[in-house]
């Protein structure tokens, strides 16, 4: 029988009741799964059926929290579960939740995709109540399968305070392993907050095919930096999103030097880059309050180019 208090925002579980899917074993979802399972919670990665057979059943972490293996259970649906966390590129978004063939066993959905726009669309198939919207900030790779590499020495994970009754065990934690948690209640806030600062460090790095470090060292690249993130922040604050361009310039300014975006390794390996997730709410939220963003138009076309395609976002 399950041990369970009952808070005024929802149900919240013991810690070690909590069960939780991971759909999107890569750098963020095997970070999260890793220390998930580390602190005691069960954890299913959801992988493609045909890889079923050979996925490795543990995660394997380097990371500043500490170098550890886990046991995992693996499957190619989503099992009976508390939290489906989200964890695939917005480009994979679709095809992926073919694997959430009953929805009535998940509590509640926890995407942690970049963007803004992937909210709409699950709401609209999964209902309000049981999307909570979400954001994470870190370096983190999957180097093979069940081989996670995180980089940077944090791993922020901000969460809708609509959450906070389920996840706030869970959240604890996290933090004990070392994540930065917060919940916040203004959803604008919540998610515009990370456009802002990813979107001017995805599109520069990758257009300059440079880590950060030399990005802000380089007066040309940091000066398109500093404007991205003028023009997201305009935007933002359009869509009424508490933001302040100078605190987001001055958070970059202190990053690690050797930070690589993902969207940059993307056009490495030639797979397709997030843009229309990362750089389309700027662009589509700068037509419709009538603001300029001609820095981050010309960082989308440098990005196009060096991916070797021509897209639709400057149309």
């Amino acid at each position: 029988m399950r041990r369970h208090c009952d808070r005024e925002e929802g149900l919240t579980l013991m810690p070690d009741l909590v069960r939780h899917a991971i759909l999107g074993a890569g750098g963020v979802g095997g970070l999260i799964g890793a220390c998930l399972a580390h602190s005691g919670a069960s954890v299913t990665l959801v992988v493609r059926r045909e890889s079923l057979a050979q996925y490795p059943r543990q995660l394997r972490l380097e990371s500043a929290f500490g170098n550890f293996e886990v046991k995992v259970a693996c499957a190619a649906e989503v099992p009976p579960v508390d939290v489906l966390w989200l964890t695939v590129k917005a480009t994979q978004l679709e095809p992926a939740l073919a694997a959430v063939t009953d929805l009535a066993s998940v509590r509640a959905i926890v995407p942690l995709l970049n963007g803004i726009d992937h909210l709409a669309m699950l709401r609209a198939k999964y209902g309000d109540k049981k999307v909570i919207p979400a954001t994470f900030a870190g370096e983190t790779e999957r180097v093979s399968p069940g081989h996670i590499v995180h980089r940077t020495p944090f791993a922020r994970l901000n969460v809708s305070s609509a959450g906070r009754g389920l996840l706030g065990t869970t959240l604890d934690e996290l933090q004990k392993i070392g994540f930065e948690c917060r919940f916040i209640d203004d959803e604008q806030t919540l998610m515009w907050s990370k456009i802002v600062f990813l979107a001017p460090f995805a599109l520069t790095t990758t257009a300059a095919d440079r880590t950060t470090g030399a990005v802000i060292a380089d007066p040309v690249w940091r000066a398109q930096l500093e404007s991205c993130v003028r023009e997201a922040c305009a935007v933002a604050s359009a869509e009424s999103a508490k933001v302040d361009a100078d605190s987001v310039i001055a958070a970059m300014m202190k990053m690690p030097a050797n930070m690589r975006s993902s969207m940059q390794k993307d056009v490495e390996r030639g797979n397709p880059p997030e843009l229309d997730a990362i750089a389309g709410p700027i662009l589509r939220g700068g037509r419709r309050h009538g603001l300029e963003v001609p820095v981050t138009k010309n960082l989308v076309q440098a990005v196009e180019q060096r991916a070797g395609f021509a897209g639709s976002l400057l149309k």
